[in-house]
């Protein structure tokens, strides 16, 4: 999985309506692989960044923190577990069908629940930057 792909070879239009047709999981990010989505790398969104995310079986998007900005996902496929609040102490379970909201500087990491297939989710991001914005967390930083 390349990150060196050409995001904006992807765009049709871009000229006041920007369409990506269906695409592969081909980019990658914290145990994440995502499909090309839109973010301002590729449509020049301002406040707004999108895609499709897939956790594989049995993997893990470790513990992060998403910086000043929201968080909407919306399960497609799967059962996920997040970890959350300081220390990771707190934890909720979703399936297909789930949405779910992180807040900004929320620290959280996130489980497939199983070891046979995939999470698959929708992710919108009040951050167009896509991933820029996240820092890793110590779950033993604030215990």
């Amino acid at each position: 999985m390349s990150d060196q792909i050409d995001l904006k070879e992807c765009v049709e239009g871009n000229d006041g309506i920007s369409v990506i047709r269906a695409s592969e999981t081909c980019r990658g990010w914290n145990g994440i692989k995502y499909k090309i989505g839109m973010s301002e790398k590729n449509v020049g969104s301002k406040k707004l960044s999108m895609n499709v995310a897939q956790i594989p079986p049995g993997g893990v998007a470790y513990a992060h923190i998403h910086v000043d900005f929201e968080v909407m996902l919306y399960i497609l496929h799967g059962n996920v577990r997040h970890e959350y609040g300081t220390g990771l102490k707190k934890s909720v379970e979703n399936k297909a069908g789930d949405f779910i909201y992180i807040e900004p500087g929320m620290p959280h990491e996130v489980f497939n629940m199983s070891e046979e297939e995939p999470v698959v989710a929708v992710v919108a991001r009040s951050d167009s930057s896509e991933w820029e914005n996240i820092v890793n967390y110590d779950r033993n930083s604030e215990s």
